[in-house]
């Protein structure tokens, strides 16, 4: 048994999705896996299903009809994760961006104390591998955006590689995030900040996918861009008290 959850959302995955699930289960950590796959025509879900035969217990799919959006699809599984009491609960992409071998890096920043804990890829430098000049500096400057206008100190507000405590996800209202793109990992972060908890960077190295194809789009990136506003301007109408453990 696993207190451990790593949530790999997929759509069109078959080239990394078998070698990435393998990698996660050779770790020294025991960590379980929920696939959710956005009914991806290239046959992501078959190759995980056969895969559930050998990691009985460990490999989990969910599957939903049609492409509803990395927010929707971490929501769905982080729901999923609280219903079955995992305690630390991870966002992760199916392609290798993120190197699974952090996860353990991520889980210990939890357990030393932090509720949040986020793989940074610009608390230390700019650490991106294969990626054109343009996108490192839409990615960082992006941040930069996101720190002015919601005064938040993270460096690295756009990363979707992540650890939380379960409690980060029982406290925040999830029907209330209403972002699918980027902007979502933006929302979560700020609103985790505004509860209170306790968000740290953990430093990373992201590599650009080499296998399959990028989900990036205009209308992500505009969502993003505008949603900060929209974010922050909610955020004078809401109330972020929470419960304290007595």
């Amino acid at each position: 048994m696993s207190n451990s959850l790593v949530i790999i959302p997929t759509y069109n995955e078959k080239e990394n999705i078998e070698n990435i699930i393998r990698k996660v289960f050779s770790l020294s950590d025991v960590f379980h896996v929920l696939i959710v796959d956005d009914g991806s025509p290239d046959g992501t879900a078959g190759i995980v299903k056969k895969l559930q035969a050998e990691y009985q217990g460990l490999l989990h799919i969910e599957e939903r009809k049609g492409k509803l959006g990395l927010g929707t699809a971490y929501i769905h599984g982080f729901k999923w994760a609280i219903e079955r009491h995992y305690d630390y609960i991870f966002e992760m992409d199916a392609d290798f961006s993120h190197n699974p071998d952090d996860l353990i890096k991520l889980k210990n920043a939890c357990i030393d104390g932090a509720d949040l804990a986020i793989g940074s890829r610009y608390i230390k430098g700019v650490n991106v591998v294969n990626w054109p000049m343009s996108r490192v500096l839409m990615s960082y400057f992006a941040s930069v955006y996101v720190r002015f206008i919601t005064r938040i100190s993270i460096q690295d507000a756009t990363a979707g590689f992540k650890c939380y405590k379960r409690t980060v996800l029982e406290t925040i209202p999830l029907h209330k995030i209403r972002f699918i793109g980027y902007a979502f990992q933006i929302e979560m972060k700020f609103t985790a900040i505004k509860y209170g908890f306790e968000v740290v960077e953990v430093p990373i190295i992201f590599t650009d996918r080499t296998e399959g194809t990028s989900k990036m789009s205009t209308k992500i990136f505009r969502e993003a861009f505008l949603g900060v506003i929209q974010i922050k301007l909610n955020s004078f109408f809401r109330n972020y008290s929470r419960k304290i453990d007595s």
